[in-house]
Order: structure tokens, then sequence, then C-alpha cells
């Protein structure tokens, strides 16, 4: 990949302007998260600002590289967020177990041996492809709140496990709350991959630090729905590193104060 822009790692070299797999995962690497975490989103949308295809899924505008970054940022990620309707629209399974070797380096690099998938849902429904078990695929939480309900709450604790499920805020999902409790499981590396109502609320709600973001070389059309929808955020983000790969723009932005 080409690189265009780089303020977000500097001290990293890049021959020739250009950037190997092992260049982006130093270019794309987590700061520290010891003391607290870091949450990053990732999404992808149409040069007309689509965040999906006119089939309405989100898999027809993925490119190749693209799906580059969106591999190598769940590897590097020790829970990925995501809405419960986006889950079940885009067919979302249990993350994949990182192999022996991988999983050995993560955790000699301060990383989880394998990524969980957390699920929020202030109804606490389990994704259908989510509720089956998979002993050879990563962990599943839900998110959710009291409001759920005990009977809901008491089905997502059958399927999923008792202490897989963390209760955060009362009426709705406090997502700074939640956050605070997968710091407190370990899981400090945060991706969110939305959709886009729970972008824009974890962008609202003041825990997102980073907004990766796809630009693929494509004018959509129709009427698909931006990256975030519904809650105002009007969060201020910087560009820190801009790559391109055939047509694909793929940028970095970061909150000035993170």
């Amino acid at each position: 990949m080409r690189v265009l822009m780089n303020e977000a790692a500097p001290e990293v070299p890049t021959p020739h302007g250009r950037a190997d797999q092992d260049t982006l995962e130093q270019l794309y690497a987590y700061p520290d998260t010891s003391t607290r975490p870091w949450t990053r989103a990732n999404m992808v949308a149409t040069l007309d600002g689509a965040a999906m295809g006119n089939d309405g899924r989100t898999a027809s505008i993925n490119t190749e590289p693209d799906l580059v970054v969106y591999t190598l940022l769940r590897d590097l990620a020790d829970v990925i967020l995501v809405g419960a309707g986006t889950a079940r629209l885009e067919g979302y399974r249990r993350p994949a177990r990182r192999s022996g070797d991988r999983a050995e380096r993560a955790v000699a690099e301060g990383r989880t041996a394998h990524p969980e998938l957390a699920v929020v849902s202030r109804g606490a429904h389990v994704p259908p492809l989510l509720a089956a078990p998979a002993p050879d695929r990563g962990e599943v939480l839900m998110i959710t709140c009291a409001a759920a309900g005990p009977s809901a709450l008491a089905r997502a604790r059958k399927v999923l496990g008792t202490d897989r499920v963390v209760i955060a805020g009362e009426d709705e999902v406090d997502l700074p709350l939640a956050v605070t409790a997968l710091h407190d499981r370990g899981l400090s590396r945060v991706l969110c991959e939305g959709g886009p109502q729970l972008l824009a609320d974890v962008a609202a709600s003041g825990v997102l630090d980073e907004m990766c973001q796809t630009v693929v070389p494509l004018l959509a059309g129709g009427t698909a729905p931006r990256i975030t929808k519904g809650t105002p955020a009007d969060l201020d983000l910087r560009p820190r590193l801009l790559l391109e790969s055939h047509g694909t723009l793929l940028h970095r932005w970061i909150r000035p104060d993170a």
C-alpha cells in the first residue's frame, strides 16, 4: 500500500512510501492500554457516503485493500463491539481463534490470546448465528441494560453463560460503563464495527478515541445510510494516517485529546 500521510506512527519506516504487512501492523498498533481502554471504530463507505451497497449489505462494497485492513484490525483487537441488529443483518459469527503462534505472539504483546465479540442489545437479544456453541471460535459477550427484563436476561445467560452477560445501565446501555467493564475483563483494545446507530452512540458517549474509515472507489446512489445515524455526536477528529491501494483510501483519524 502507498503511504500518503503518516502522523500516527512517524517513527515507523516506510521505504519508498510503501507499507507491507509488518509495517501495517505498526501503523495501526494500539497505544498503551494498561491504564485505560482504547476504542477504535472501523467502517467502510462509498465515495458518495453510502455505508452499504444497494443490496443492504456492507460486504457488497468491500474491496481487497479494505479486507486486508479489516482483518488486521480484528487481529489487533481484544474485543469486537457490534450492535445486535448489524450482527443479524451481516450474518456475524463468533470470531476466529488465533492459531498457536499468533496466540502466543498476542499474549506476548499484551493482547488476549483470542479476540471476543461483544454484542450490544438493549433487549438482550442474542443473534441466532451467535447462539450456537462453537468450540473452535472465540467467546461472545452480551452488553445490555436492566430494562431488558428478567426473562430476556435469563435467556441470554442460558445461551451464552451466566458470566457472559454484562448489564451496563438501567434504561439504556451505558456505553462508557460498558467499555469500562470490558477493560476490567482485560479487553482493553476495543474495535467497534457499528452499525451506524451504535457508532453514533459510541461517538456521542465520549468513548471513541479513533475512527478508521475505508473509502472505496464507487458511487452507489440509492438510499443507503451513512456510517452514522441517529444520535448527534459532533466529535472532533484529526487525520493521522492515509493509505491508498488500487483506488481504495484507508484513513485513520484520532481525537486530538486522546
